[in-house]
């Protein structure tokens, strides 16, 4: 069974590229500092990885 991340938004999306701001929001982050929960799980991880300079992420 997969763990669960945390993942934190950290830097802002305003001037991001728009694939980036939709990953951002696919996620379900909003706020600057707001924080998921989400399943370890390859989709995910994808997205992680396309916007890993925008957010902080840790094993729950």
């Amino acid at each position: 069974m997969p763990g669960q991340l945390k993942i934190t938004l950290k830097r802002s999306v305003i001037g991001r590229v728009p694939k980036h701001r939709r990953t951002v929001k696919a996620l379900g982050l909003r706020k600057l500092g707001g924080s998921v929960i989400h399943q370890d799980t390859p989709q995910i991880r994808g997205m992680i990885r396309t916007i890993d300079f925008l957010i902080e992420v840790e094993e729950v």
